[in-house]
């Protein structure tokens, strides 16, 4: 397994941004496929990005889409989180993870590798 750990939450203004980051170590994470995910209080995690391995494409959730951007710097062993335009419904812990599949990347149950959270609080 890998270890991650975030960094770079905080309380933002809506339609502030926030640039989470997640440094890895452990394993060279060019070869796995990494996501963002989050949960809010009494919600399910839920999924918000990922960026494939060895180059492969990003995909993001619908709620994101075109506000959010994954990024992997694959010398830095790390990934990011590049948030704008944030809403409030975006508050949540956001969790880095890591996985070796190829496929389900948006299921929680894919993952086997987790990073402890970092908190995100969006106010009006």
């Amino acid at each position: 397994q890998v270890q991650l750990v975030e960094s770079g939450g905080g309380l933002v203004q809506a339609g502030g941004s926030l640039m989470l980051s997640c440094a890895a170590s452990g394993r060279t994470l060019s070869t796995y496929a990494m996501a963002w995910f989050r949960q809010a209080p009494g919600k399910e995690r839920e999924f918000v990005a990922v960026t494939r391995r060895n180059g492969g494409p990003t995909s993001y959730a619908d709620s994101v889409k075109g506000r959010f951007a994954i990024l992997r710097d694959n010398a830095k062993n790390a990934v990011y989180l590049q948030m704008n335009s944030l809403k409030l419904e975006d508050t949540a812990v956001y969790y880095c993870a890591a996985t070796l599949s190829t496929y389900y990347y948006t299921r929680v149950s894919q993952y086997d590798s987790w990073g402890q959270g970092t908190q995100v609080t969006v106010s009006s």
